[in-house]
């Protein structure tokens, strides 16, 4: 399970950075999401995926799942979910004020 959960984020990094080394704001928003995607999914499997009881410590279970990969997550999907949602606006103002959203023409490039 551990190396379908690795190729997977491994997709998710190799889409991610394609997405940034592109020109178009939206796509390079979407990259920065693919990327944090991605090392969600690498967090989680570092934890290892192993099944068994819920994470409350108790002196008759012995096998339970390590509860801080998931809380380590869940703080990282929220942040994010915040850097994603600043990104969209930022990149809705620039393209309002501007006209585009082609990072070349916002440069002063105006051959692109």
């Amino acid at each position: 399970m551990e190396i379908i959960m690795s190729i997977l984020a491994g997709v998710l990094f190799t889409a991610g950075v394609y997405n940034l080394l592109q020109k178009q704001m939206l796509r390079i928003i979407i990259g920065t999401a693919l990327i944090s995607h991605g090392a969600h999914l690498f967090i989680l499997t570092m934890g290892e995926l192993k099944t068994g009881a819920p994470p409350i410590l108790d002196y008759d279970i012995e096998n339970y799942t390590d509860p801080l990969p998931q809380a380590l997550i869940l703080t990282s999907i929220v942040i994010s979910f915040g850097v994603t949602s600043l990104l969209l606006v930022l990149a809705y103002r620039a393209s309002k004020e501007n006209g585009t959203d082609n990072m070349e023409k916002l440069r002063g490039n105006e051959n692109d």
